[in-house]
C-alpha cells in the first residue's frame, strides 16, 4: 500500500493555487480522497494518469467534508465511474446527500447579513457556488475509529472546521491524510482558516489530536505533504 498527493495547480483570482488530494493504492485497487473543485475531473484524472494509473481501477472516493473545494467533482466522478463506493462520516453524509442543509451554507448565509458592503459582491457568489453544487448518495457511512481499506486505515473524527470531519491514519505507513483539520504552513501543521471554522476550539483539539498520532509523513489538502 502507498499513498500519492496529487498536485492540481488551478487559478483563482488570477493567482496560480494548489490542492493536494490523496490517491491511496492498495492492491491495484485506487482510492481518491476528496475531489476538488467543480470541473476538477479531468485534472484529477490526468494527475492520475501521471502516475500510471487508470480511472477504471478507482475503487473508493473518501470525502474528508462538506466544503466546495473538496466535494465539487464529486458528482462528475460518480457519472463517469458509477461503480465507485462513496464514502462519508455518518454527519458530513446528510449534507452531501442534500438530506439536510449544509452547515457551511448555513455559516455563509449569516455571515452575509453583516457583511461589508465591498465584501458581499464575494459573499452572494460565495453562497451560489454552494448552492450549485450537486448532491451524490453516500454508500459507505463512517464514524470515528472505523477501520477501513482492508483493516490498513483508521477513521479519525476530527471536528471543529466542519463538524463530521475526518482524517485518515494509516499505521503501516505511520502516515495521516489530514483534509482541512490540520494544512501545512512554513513546514509546521496549522488549523486551516480559522475564520470559517465552524468551532475554532475543536479544530484546535482536533490538530493535537493527528499531531499525537506521531506520524512521519502529514498529507495535506492544503500545503501538500510533510515529513517530520
Amino acid at each position: 500500500m502507498k499513498i500519492i498527493e496529487l498536485p492540481i495547480e488551478f487559478e483563482s483570482n488570477g493567482q496560480k493555487n494548489y490542492i493536494y488530494p490523496s490517491l491511496i493504492i492498495l492492491n491495484n485497487e485506487l482510492t481518491l480522497v476528496d475531489t476538488g473543485y467543480t470541473n476538477f475531473f479531468t485534472l484529477i484524472e490526468n494527475e492520475i494518469l501521471k502516475n500510471r494509473h487508470e480511472i477504471k481501477n478507482l475503487k473508493n472516493i473518501i470525502i474528508t467534508h462538506y466544503d466546495d473545494d473538496h466535494i465539487g467533482s464529486l458528482y462528475d466522478f460518480k457519472e463517469r465511474c458509477p461503480w465507485i463506493n462513496i464514502v462519508a462520516s455518518e454527519i458530513e453524509s446528510k449534507y452531501i446527500s442534500g438530506e439536510i442543509k449544509s452547515e457551511r451554507l448555513v455559516q455563509a448565509e449569516e455571515m452575509l447579513e453583516n457583511m461589508p458592503n465591498e465584501e458581499m459582491e464575494f459573499g452572494k457568489w460565495f453562497i451560489q457556488q454552494l448552492k450549485n453544487l450537486k448532491h451524490v448518495s453516500i454508500d459507505e457511512k463512517v464514524n470515528d475509529g472505523d477501520m477501513i481499506l482492508d483493516n490498513k486505515c483508521k477513521v479519525i473524527a476530527t471536528p471543529g472546521h466542519t463538524s463530521g470531519h475526518i482524517s485518515l491514519y494509516f499505521p503501516s505507513l505511520k502516515s495521516v491524510i489530514t483534509g482541512d483539520a490540520a494544512v501545512k504552513e512554513n513546514d509546521e501543521l496549522v488549523i486551516a482558516n480559522p475564520q470559517f471554522c465552524l468551532n475554532v476550539e475543536k479544530a484546535e483539539q482536533s490538530l493535537t489530536k493527528i499531531k499525537n498520532l506521531k506520524a512521519e509523513n502529514y498529507y495535506c489538502y492544503h500545503g501538500g505533504k510533510l515529513t517530520l
